[in-house]
């Protein structure tokens, strides 16, 4: 067996201008922005590229990291209203982040389209614009009943379409297989990052480390009938690359068959400290 050792997906876009956007907050956030120069202090100990963060869901993998941006520099989270109010309706640790002068600014960004970011630097619209697909799934199970029945269900996961110029970037981590229309974004992208999270739908089941298949959870999983390597076409975009992966997933194992299979497919893993150029 060989394996390479990953933190928890995390994904950073930064525009030729130099502001940076976080692709959700991991719970290894932290390390990942001390390990990455680009991330780094420049005009004061507090004050890094990072001009904002978009949310493709309220999971905790995806909104633990914030407590380490909890620092008194601007920041901006794009996010569906759904997932902001369950961010902070239903988890009032995250209000520390209103202690930032000027506090943390929240964009409620609807669905199928797009909005410019922001850059803290220029105080203008940046570069890059965002669009939010719709992947259709259920709401994390910490959610109460109570706030679930005030939300859209079609605002609990998303995909996240980033554009600027001719250049184009898909990023869905969780990909529920509910819902088709994220192909046509991923097929027209230069880079598609997406779930590849297990490989088989009963994985956890089968490693004893859980009882609900894969799309019970929300993941569609790599092989098998109706999985990504046969819902999705790897010749219809740029590169493919499979992030979000769990560590039961035998494609983690370079020397295993799974691994081969998905490379020979045309998929990239994703890996810490990779990069790509737009």
């Amino acid at each position: 067996m060989h394996f390479r050792a990953r933190t928890q997906a995390q994904v950073a876009v930064c525009s030729n201008a130099g502001e940076c956007y976080l692709l959700n907050a991991s719970p290894d956030l932290r390390t990942q922005i001390l390990s990455t120069p680009l991330l780094a202090p420049a005009l004061s100990p507090r004050h890094t590229p990072i001009a904002g963060i978009l949310l493709t869901s309220a999971d905790v993998d995806s909104v633990a990291g914030f407590l380490s941006l909890r620092e008194f520099q601007p920041l901006h989270v794009y996010a569906t209203q759904s997932v902001r109010r369950i961010v902070l309706d239903e988890n009032r640790i995250f209000r520390v982040l209103e202690r930032a002068n000027p506090p943390v600014s929240w964009q409620d960004v609807p669905l199928n389209t797009w909005l410019p970011l922001w850059t803290e630097a220029s105080s203008e619209e940046s570069s890059i614009r965002c669009r939010m697909v719709p992947l259709g799934n259920a709401f994390p199970d910490y959610v109460s009943e109570e706030l679930r029945r005030l939300l859209s269900l079609d605002e609990a996961v998303t995909g996240i379409v980033l554009a600027e110029g001719n250049k184009q970037i898909f990023y869905a981590p969780a990909l529920p297989g509910r819902s088709s229309e994220w192909k046509d974004w991923a097929a027209s992208s230069d880079v598609c990052l997406l779930d590849g999270t297990f490989w088989n739908d009963a994985e956890l089941i089968s490693t004893g480390v859980g009882s609900k298949t894969a799309r019970e959870i929300g993941h569609l999983p790599l092989s098998g009938a109706g999985g990504l390597l046969q819902e999705f076409d790897s010749n219809k975009c740029g590169r493919k690359i499979l992030i979000h992966i769990n560590n039961t997933n035998p494609i983690l194992d370079e020397e295993s068959s799974e691994h081969r299979e998905v490379r020979d497919a045309g998929w990239e893993i994703a890996y810490d400290g990779m990069e790509f150029n737009l």
